[in-house]
């Protein structure tokens, strides 16, 4: 597998497709010089081998315990209502709510003993997507998150397809921006696939723009754009209008591209294996994941939230929010459904060597449970002032699920004590996540940074390690 050596500095300011496409039909004629000057991309020396990953992401942290890490000996105050089941490999063992998963574990291999210092959902979410190693919440990230690293790192001029998508992309918790570029700049943000993928109505915009009217108008815009550049070439001694073209290029790629406007449309695929995944907006933004990978984007990101979590939309089960067992009961089907068919059909279409999922949260949930008073009543929580039970924040272990990506499945790697409240065998920190996934990609996180904004090489993931056990 190649590797990233470093970043090839050529002088030359590139403008993103992205930000092109940001600007819509519209803006091809308006888009400043300025502007556009500001737009930069970095070449990697050589291209890595063509990999990607898929990031399902539990806004708000899952529990471990009635999940991936159950403690069925645990004493009263610890342990759920749920029971422990045998899953495809023996010793290996789940919770009840996961079937579908439990059927498949000789495909996936679990890690129990993740751990980190962030006990909020800013500072947890920015320390397992961005490796920032501060405990303190923070408004918006200051290193840029894995997936804008990969996407400047593995950046091809050539491409009709995006790179980076975020269906429902993991972007903001409340008022925090969680995961983002940062210094690299926004050209690196992804390109966002927004709304329910299950609605009738769903439709994903500037992608193979096939009506003809707006195909002809979007012809005259290129063309009065190019009347102005001959202007402005008279003065262009640094080539930008050159460089320029090719980009514009690829938004314009983009928003005819035939093969684009059919990877993004989950109406090709059959009923039968649409409602596999689940007719519900987290089994199709999965399956629309695995399309967009099959067609050649490297890096996909999920957020399953929303309503199908409970009354407020996410996996936060504090008392206060969810009564959490029920929580738990109320989203697990969906949950299991959509990952299942979604590690199924990877192996299925034999993109298991190049495709790794990924299942996490920014943390695991107390394994002492809470009993306190909810703020509201809704889907999975009581009405306001009944006592409930809850699970708190615990950033001291969690579990996480990897799949595909040619790792050996049917496997545990690490363990917490028998309440699951900390790690008793090989620790993983953030770093070592990190380092995991950007070994896939075929990214030495040892060796490559990235400029900040003064031009200064950072690491990516210094403290780090790819998790060896999970390919031997």
């Amino acid at each position: 597998m190649s590797q990233h050596k470093g970043l090839r500095s050529n002088g030359t300011s590139l403008p993103h497709r992205r930000e092109l496409l940001r600007a819509g039909l519209g803006g091809f004629a308006s888009l400043s010089l300025p502007g556009l000057m500001r737009l930069k991309a970095g070449n990697p020396e050589s291209p890595p081998a063509n990999t990607a990953v898929i990031l399902v992401w539990l806004r708000g942290g899952a529990s471990h315990l009635e999940t991936y890490d159950p403690k069925p000996d645990a004493p009263t105050e610890y342990r759920g209502p749920y029971k422990t089941i045998a899953t495809r490999t023996p010793g290996m063992q789940m919770g009840e709510l996961l079937p579908l998963q439990a059927a498949l574990s000789d495909k996936f291999a679990i890690i129990r003993s993740l751990a980190h210092t962030g006990p909020g959902h800013p500072s947890g979410s920015l320390q397992m997507l961005g490796g920032d190693k501060d405990a303190n919440d923070k408004l918006k990230p200051i290193l840029p998150d894995f997936m804008t690293v990969a996407h400047r790192l593995r950046f091809d001029p050539h491409r009709d397809m995006p790179n980076y998508v975020g269906v429902n992309p993991v972007v903001r918790y409340d008022n925090f921006t969680i995961a983002g570029p940062g210094f690299l700049g926004e050209t690196y943000a992804p390109f966002s696939v927004l709304g329910d993928p299950s609605a009738p109505t769903f439709q994903v915009p500037n992608i193979g723009l096939g009506d003809p009217g707006r195909r002809s108008v979007l012809d005259k815009r290129l063309g009065l754009q190019k009347q102005f550049d001959s202007i402005n070439r008279a003065v262009d001694r640094g080539g930008l209008l050159d460089t320029l073209d090719q980009f514009q290029g690829q938004a314009l790629n983009l928003l005819t591209s035939k093969r684009a406007a059919e990877a993004f449309d989950l109406k090709r695929e059959s009923p039968k294996t649409r409602e596999r995944y689940g007719m519900n907006a987290w089994g199709q933004q999965l399956l629309m994941a695995r399309r967009l990978v099959e067609a050649g984007v490297e890096i996909v990101t999920s957020t399953l939230d929303g309503p199908l979590c409970g009354r407020v939309a996410n996996w936060d089960d504090h008392a206060v929010n969810h009564h959490v067992f029920d929580a738990l009961k109320y989203r697990a089907p969906f949950f299991d459904q959509a990952v299942s068919a979604l590690i199924e059909d990877v192996f299925q279409r034999g993109l298991d060597k190049r495709v790794m999922v990924v299942v996490t949260g920014e943390f695991g949930r107390t394994p002492k449970i809470s009993h306190v008073a909810s703020s509201g009543g809704g889907v999975a929580s009581g009405a306001a002032g009944v006592v409930q039970p809850g699970r708190d924040h615990w950033q001291h272990a969690g579990s996480m699920l990897f799949a595909g990506g040619g790792i050996r499945g049917g496997q545990v790697i690490g363990a917490t004590d028998k309440r699951g409240e900390f790690v008793t065998q090989r620790k993983v920190g953030p770093h070592d996540f990190l380092a995991t996934i950007y070994h896939h990609l075929g990214i030495d996180s040892s060796t490559v940074t990235v400029p900040d904004l003064t031009g200064r090489p950072t690491a990516i993931a210094p403290d780090g390690k790819p998790i060896r056990e999970l390919w031997v």
